[in-house]
């Protein structure tokens, strides 16, 4: 009998040592095989970009290729939907956007929900929203903006990717920060928003820092305000919101890196680990400095207060101006 207990101490002893030792040790081997990087928009846009400088750094220190596949579509939820399908086994990730945390309001029924089916890894970056006017347009900068736009209320008109983008969300909320009323203009992305902005059909654009920073250069745009808490390094002279009279409003396009919900915690924080490092990298401070932004370290649990945050804001925001998904 006391034989018979001792080597069942034993085999408990046994299983408790390596249960213990199961999980450092799976966090080790992790990752085998290559890292599949969704992301929601089409090759070549602003998010892409930051994916592929992200991935590329990532890939040295996890000793696996990070593999881009886009999947645009229907407000980046077909991106989300593949990502929460996949196995929770860190091998399926996803750069995602303010997408992630306005589409649970702008979509009904809400095609997911970001606390519950995503598990966050860390914030990468962020990019600011530009407000950009026509050469021929009578503003000079926001001020005179705000002012011609109180004389005539819904009548100028400004262009935007599309009903529901953070373009569109960020100008509601910088209108609503100013009191005024202005027309909104919606496309199917960017590139023929920015379009019909330089050719006069709409005197102004609101879209991210990179995409109007080539128009801008040649002089076919002009920069009125960046809606962020800080100057753009692509465009130095132009003010922000709040030095144009707005202070305490900003507006950013903000990048993260996401999981499956039940991806487990070492591998989380493995990936988190290696994002830091990743935002320590010459290349990827370079790529965001580009695109007019900047790198934003940080932990896992400020990334996934920022999504709760933003999720509260954007379902106000589309509770109170009514905004539908194009």
């Amino acid at each position: 009998m006391q034989c018979n207990r001792r080597s069942a101490l034993r085999s408990a002893a046994v299983a408790l040592a390596t249960a213990s030792l199961g999980l450092p040790a799976f966090a080790q081997a992790y990752p085998a095989r290559p890292i599949r990087l969704l992301v929601g928009y089409t090759a070549g846009g602003a998010v892409d970009q930051v994916a592929r400088a992200v991935a590329q750094a990532m890939s040295a220190g996890l000793g696996q290729p990070i593999v881009i596949e886009n999947k645009p579509g229907a407000g980046t939820n077909i991106a989300v939907k593949t990502l929460i399908d996949a196995p929770a086994d860190g091998y399926t990730l996803m750069l995602t956007a303010n997408a992630l945390a306005a589409n649970p309001a702008l979509f009904q029924p809400a095609p997911f929900d970001p606390e519950k089916d995503v598990a966050p890894v860390a914030q990468v970056g962020r990019v600011p929203v530009v407000i950009a006017a026509n050469p021929s347009t009578p503003y000079a900068n926001v001020q005179a903006l705000v002012q011609a736009a109180k004389a005539r209320p819904d009548s100028i008109g400004y262009a935007t990717p599309g009903n529901g983008s953070t373009p569109h969300m960020a100008m509601e909320f910088f209108t609503r920060a100013a009191g005024i009323n202005l027309l909104h203009v919606p496309y199917r992305g960017g590139s023929q928003a920015l379009t019909d902005a330089i050719g006069g059909q709409v005197p102004l654009v609101v879209v991210n820092a990179l995409e109007a920073l080539p128009q801008a250069k040649a002089g076919k745009l002009k920069v009125l305000a960046v809606l962020s808490p800080n100057r753009a390094t692509i465009f130095p002279d132009v003010p922000t919101t709040a030095e144009s009279g707005f202070p305490g409003f900003e507006a950013s396009v903000w990048y993260g890196l996401i999981a499956p919900a039940a991806t487990p915690r070492p591998i989380v924080a493995r990936l988190h680990d290696e994002v830091q490092k990743a935002l320590r990298s010459n290349e990827v401070r370079e790529r965001l400095a580009s695109a007019g932004g900047e790198v934003l370290p940080g932990t896992t649990e400020q990334f996934a207060a920022l999504v709760r945050s933003e999720r509260q804001r954007y379902a106000k925001l589309v509770r109170e101006a009514n905004i539908k998904p194009d």
